[in-house]
C-alpha cells in the first residue's frame, strides 16, 4: 500500500473503477436515497432537531467517509443510537428544535470528530475493546427500548421529555389527556402496514414473477410505500386539521450555522458526552464494517476508520447537523441495492443534496407519526433477550454485566449505563486475572507433554515439583502465586527442586518480579532450588539484567522436558 492509498483509501478503488461499477453504484445510490430519506428525517426528530437536519447529515458526512474510510460497503449518516444519545446529551442544555439546541448539536458533532481524529493520531483504536460484547448488547437493547418508548409520544400525539424510562413514562402520563385519536389511528395503520409489508412484500413480489434479487430489493421499500401513501392521504383529506402533526415547510436552502450560540463553557461541558458518543459510534461502525468486509473477503483498518468517521463528523458539524456514524440498517440498504464500491456513498450524498434543494416541498404533509412508526418498527429488531440466556449459560459474570448495563441505561441514563458496564467488565477482568489457574503438572507417559496432575494420569519425579501458572504475572496476582508456591512446598517436605513453568506467561510486571524474587529467597532458605522453564522470548528480553535472573538459585530451561531430564539425571549421578 502506497502513502496515497494509506491516507486516501478511495485512491485504491478509484484506480480499478469501471463503467459497469458506476452503473451498479448509481442504481444502488438511487434506491438507497429513496429508502434513507424518511429514515434520516426520523432520526433527526429523534435527536430533537428539525426533520431537514437529517438530510444535512446524509450529504457531506457520506461523501467524506466514502473518500477516507476503508470499508467498501459501510453507509455513514444518522443512526438510531447516536441520535438518541444526542438527544440525551443535549437535554440539560436547552429546549429541543431551537436555534440554541441546533448550535449545541453542531458543537457535539464537531467535538466527536475531533476526538475521533485525535484517537487515530494516537493509535487509540484499541479503546473500542473496552466496550465488551455484553456491554454493547445490553446498551443496544436498552437503547432500542428507550427509543421506541420515546417515539411513542409521536404515535399518540402528545408532548413528553425524559432521559430514561421513568422520566419518559411520567412525562407521558402527565399529558395523557392530550392524546390525539386521529394520530393514534394513523400510527396503528402505519405500524401494521410496515410490519405486514416487511413480512410479506418480498414473497408477494416473488410470486408475481420478479427475480429473487429484485424482489428482495423492492421488499425493503415498505417504509417508502407507507410514507407516500400516508402523506398523500393527509394532503388529499387535510387530515392535519384534525391535529395530526406534519413535517410542514422545510427550508430547502443550504444550512446556516448559528455561531452566536457557541461558547467555551458549553464546549467544555460537552466533552464527556462527545467522548462517549465517539466511542459508541466507532465501536458500532467498526463492528458493522468488519461483518460486511468478512463476507466480501476485504479488510478494515480501525485507525483509518477513526479518520473516516472523524472527518464525517467534522463534515456534519460544518453542514449544520449532528453526530453521525456507520449504521447496520443503512449498510444493509446499500448492499441489498447492489452497491459495489464507496462511490455509492458519494452518489447518495449528492442525491440527498438534490432532494434538499428541489424535492423538500413533497414532504410538507408527511406526518411525524409515520416517521416515528418507521423508527419503532426498525429499532425493535435490535432488542436481543436471547443473548442474555446464551451469556448466562456461558458466563454468569458477563451476563451480570449485560443486565447491569441494560437496567442502568433503561432507568438512569445512557452515559451512566456505559460507564457502569465498562467498569464492571474491567472489575470482572481484574477479578479473573487476580485468581489465576495454577496447577501442579506431570509428564504424560511416553511424551514430552505436561498436564495437570488432577486431570490426567501423569508421571511425576520425586523431590521435583513443577508448577504451571496459566496467566500473565502482574500486581493483581503476584502475591497469589507467592502464597500458592509457599503453601505447596510446606505440604511437600521432600521437595528439593521447584520448576515454574511459564509457557502461558506473556507479561511480567515489577510487582510480579518482586514476588518471584521473594519466592526464590524463601525457597533458597528452605533448601529448595527454583528453576524457570519455557519463558517466552519477549518476557525473557524484559527479565535480562534483572536481579531475579542474576541471583536465581536454579537454572532457566528452554523446555519443561529438558528441565525434568536434566534435574533427574543430576539426582541419579553418584555423589
Amino acid at each position: 500500500m502506497n502513502k496515497l492509498e494509506k491516507y486516501l483509501p478511495a485512491s485504491a478503488w478509484i484506480k480499478e473503477y469501471s463503467r459497469s461499477k458506476l452503473q451498479a453504484d448509481t442504481m444502488a445510490s438511487f434506491i438507497a436515497t429513496i429508502l434513507l430519506i424518511p429514515q434520516s428525517m426520523g432520526y433527526a426528530l429523534l435527536a430533537g432537531l428539525p426533520a431537514v437536519v437529517g438530510l444535512y447529515a446524509g450529504i457531506i458526512p457520506s461523501i467524506l467517509y466514502s473518500l477516507f474510510g476503508t470499508s467498501r460497503t459501510l453507509a455513514v449518516g444518522p443512526v438510531a443510537v447516536t441520535s438518541m444519545m444526542t438527544a440525551t446529551i443535549l437535554a440539560p442544555f436547552t429546549v429541543s428544535s431551537s436555534d440554541h439546541y441546533a448550535a449545541i448539536a453542531i458543537m457535539l458533532a464537531f467535538l466527536s470528530g475531533v476526538f475521533l481524529i485525535l484517537m487515530s493520531l494516537l493509535k487509540m483504536g484499541f479503546l473500542s475493546n473496552l466496550l465488551s460484547h455484553p456491554v454493547i448488547s445490553g446498551f443496544i437493547s436498552a437503547s432500542a427500548i428507550l427509543i421506541a418508548v420515546g417515539q411513542f409520544k409521536h404515535l399518540i400525539g402528545v408532548q413528553a421529555q425524559g432521559n430514561n424510562l421513568i422520566e419518559l413514562g411520567q412525562s407521558m402520563m402527565r399529558h395523557i389527556e392530550d392524546i390525539n385519536m386521529p394520530t393514534v389511528i394513523l400510527s396503528i395503520i402505519s405500524v401494521l402496514s410496515l410490519v405486514l409489508l416487511k413480512r410479506h412484500l418480498t414473497t408477494t413480489l416473488s410470486k408475481l414473477g420478479l427475480s429473487e434479487n429484485t424482489a428482495n430489493m423492492l421488499g425493503k421499500s415498505g417504509p417508502v410505500i407507507v410514507v407516500v401513501a400516508t402523506t398523500s392521504c393527509v394532503a388529499a383529506f387535510s387530515l392535519d386539521s384534525l391535529g395530526i402533526k406534519i413535517v410542514g415547510s422545510i427550508n430547502n436552502h443550504l444550512p446556516t450555522i448559528p455561531v452566536e450560540y457557541f461558547t467555551l463553557d458549553t464546549l467544555i461541558d460537552l466533552l464527556p458526552g462527545a467522548f462517549l458518543i465517539s466511542i459508541v459510534g466507532f465501536v458500532g461502525s467498526v463492528s458493522v464494517a468488519q461483518s460486511f468486509a468478512a463476507k466480501r473477503k476485504q479488510s478494515i483498518n480501525p485507525n483509518q476508520e477513526l479518520v473516516g468517521l472523524g472527518l464525517a463528523n467534522l463534515g456534519a458539524a460544518f453542514s449544520g447537523s449532528f453526530p453521525v456514524t456507520g449504521g447496520f440498517s443503512r449498510s444493509v440498504v446499500n448492499v441489498s441495492a447492489g452497491a459495489t464500491t464507496p462511490m455509492t456513498g458519494i452518489l447518495t450524498g449528492l442525491l440527498m443534496l438534490f432532494t434538499l434543494l428541489f424535492l423538500t416541498p413533497l414532504f410538507y404533509y408527511l406526518p411525524t407519526a409515520v416517521l416515528a412508526s418507521c423508527i419503532v418498527t426498525s429499532i425493535l429488531q435490535l432488542i436481543d433477550f436471547k443473548d442474555f440466556t446464551r451469556l448466562y449459560r456461558f458466563s454468569k459474570q458477563e451476563a451480570l454485566g449485560l443486565l447491569a448495563t441494560f437496567f442502568v441505561v433503561l432507568f438512569i441514563s445512557m452515559e451512566t449505563g456505559i460507564i457502569v458496564g465498562v467498569s464492571l467488565s474491567l472489575l470482572f477482568f481484574l477479578w479473573h486475572t487476580s485468581h489465576p489457574h495454577i496447577a501442579v503438572v506431570g509428564r504424560l507417559p511416553g511424551t514430552e507433554h505436561f498436564r495437570n496432575v488432577k486431570r490426567f494420569d501423569v508421571e511425576t519425579t520425586p523431590n521435583i515439583m513443577t508448577v504451571r501458572i496459566d496467566e500473565n504475572l502482574f500486581f493483581a496476582n503476584a502475591r497469589v502465586l507467592e502464597d500458592y508456591v509457599l503453601t505447596l512446598v510446606s505440604q511437600h517436605k521432600n521437595t528439593r527442586h521447584l520448576i515454574l513453568m511459564c509457557n502461558a506467561v506473556n507479561m511480567i510486571d515489577a510487582s510480579a518480579l518482586a514476588s518471584l524474587e521473594a519466592i526464590d529467597d524463601r525457597l533458597k532458605s528452605a533448601g529448595i532450588t527454583l528453576h524457570l522453564s519455557e519463558i517466552k522470548g519477549p518476557v525473557m528480553d524484559k527479565l535480562k539484567g534483572s536481579s531475579l535472573i542474576e541471583n536465581l538459585s536454579g537454572k532457566i530451561f528452554f523446555t519443561q522436558h529438558q528441565a525434568i531430564n536434566t534435574l533427574t539425571e543430576h539426582q541419579t549421578e553418584p555423589s
